[in-house]
């Protein structure tokens, strides 16, 4: 548990959106630098207490990234390689750590292989670098050849990852980036897609070339160990507490994100030790702002953001609290492009302090960072847990209720003492016989750290 990702405050941008790149790539236009302007938001970025950026898709693609053309060079709607390389040395300045995506699970039509297969057909060298490619068939493009794509999207082909061409191809791109951006990981895009014997040739290599490299996997269900272990990747997102820290919200359920953090986490959790990769929203999901039926929640949804175990991540403007819903052909309302902090009002000016203040109280304690899980009180709009490491014991109380709430602590280890809250300084609640009373801000809660 020394990686570095245990200590990680994630920021998750997605650069064509952010940008306002165009939708589509003409593949013959000038590159513009469109990714510089995220040297504007480092300090914004620090502000906050983050030390990890993810920049989601970056090299040549036709439309949205994950249909890629060329691994080997930044798109040129967002620049030049040296774009990508002065935003990665900026960001190491700062003691800020950044990972990219990886998507190799498929490619976009305009991949320069695949359009050898569409060109010369089964006399293509590269016949045998995607899956389930046939020439007795037809696709919706009218190719005269069919193949496996992603989730039935004929843009997207997907690669035969147990082809050591491909394989040795895509491991020459990951060396690149490593060596010509000092890249400090990669999230796999449909890492659930994605073969497994590839994934361990992954591992591997990277930890060959720099072995405190991070491997986090796009994973919706399914048994998490599945893809990360020792062989594999290092994490995968949560899925399963993402759903359950917004609808414990809106059904008034504590009991929801409870029952799954106490399955993953508590003293018999399926994973226990791993550093998932927890988020509220992302580029895939509706905006929590907009998922949330009460605007107060985003408050107590981002205290357990950053207090439950694993690593948080806050997707770009959600700090702000923006909303923005998908529509069945669109995911562009979650992808907008945004003026430089500080330039436009946001819609919840006070939510980025609380986001700073609770990352801030990450950063600082050992416990919330890398501690084991036990649960105190579960009710329906209040919950209770204790995050302990050899270093310290802390109480994360949590109030979804428009009013103050009382509850009362129970710790039987620890008969006689103090709780400290560490997010209102000055307040401390005695403990008598192991137990403790306290109110609850509405909306809100209390991080206490256990004195003797």
């Amino acid at each position: 548990m020394n990686h570095w990702s245990y200590d990680a405050v994630f920021y998750h941008i997605y650069p064509l959106g952010l940008t306002g790149a165009p939708p589509r790539n003409d593949f013959a236009s000038p590159s513009q630098p469109r990714l510089a302007a995220l040297h504007g938001w480092l300090d914004h970025l620090q502000g906050l207490g983050v030390n990890a950026l993810y920049l989601g898709p970056l090299f040549e693609s036709s439309t949205h990234g994950y249909d890629s053309a060329d691994y080997f060079h930044v798109d040129r709607r967002l620049g030049s390689d040296d774009t990508l390389r002065n935003l990665v040395n900026d960001c190491h300045a700062r003691g800020m750590r950044v990972i990219l995506d990886g998507v190799f699970n498929h490619t976009g039509r305009d991949f320069w292989a695949f359009r050898d297969v569409l060109h010369n057909r089964e006399n293509s060298p590269y016949r045998d670098w995607f899956a389930g490619l046939r020439f007795n068939g037809n696709n919706p493009y009218g190719d005269g050849l069919r193949y496996d794509d992603w989730q039935g999207h004929a843009s997207l082909v997907k690669l035969n990852l147990t082809n050591p061409r491909v394989v040795d191809h895509l491991l020459q791109a990951v060396e690149s980036w490593i060596e010509q951006f000092d890249i400090d990981g990669l999230r796999l895009d449909a890492a659930d897609c994605v073969d497994l014997g590839f994934q361990r040739a992954l591992r591997a290599f990277t930890s060959q070339r720099r072995p405190d490299f991070w491997l986090m996997g796009e994973v919706v269900h399914g048994d998490y160990t599945r893809w990360a272990n020792p062989q594999t990747l290092h994490a995968v997102t949560n899925y399963e507490c993402y759903k359950g820290l917004y609808s414990s919200l809106n059904d008034q359920n504590y009991f929801e994100i409870a029952w799954s953090l106490n399955r993953q986490f508590g003293e018999q959790g399926l994973y226990g030790g791993l550093p998932l990769y927890n988020f509220v929203d992302n580029h895939d999901v509706n905006r929590a702002a907009s998922v949330l039926k009460n605007p107060a929640h985003l408050y107590p949804l981002y205290l357990l953001l950053f207090t439950m175990p694993g690593v948080p991540s806050i997707y770009y403007g959600s700090e702000w609290g923006l909303s923005g819903e998908k529509t069945p052909s669109s995911d562009a309302a979650l992808r907008p492009a945004l003026p430089a902090p500080g330039e436009a009002a946001p819609p919840h000016p006070h939510l980025a302090k609380a986001i700073s203040r609770l990352a801030s109280l990450r950063h600082s304690s050992p416990a919330l960072r890398r501690g084991d899980y036990q649960q105190l009180v579960v009710r329906h709009e209040q919950f209770a847990f204790l995050r302990s490491s050899p270093e310290e014991s802390l109480v994360v109380a949590l109030n979804a209720a428009q009013t103050p709430a009382e509850i009362e602590i129970n710790l039987p280890a620890q008969p006689n003492g103090s709780l400290i809250d560490l997010l209102n300084p000055g307040e401390r609640f005695p403990l008598r016989g192991g137990r403790a009373q306290m109110p609850l801000p509405a909306a809100w809660g209390r991080v206490l750290r256990v004195e003797s």
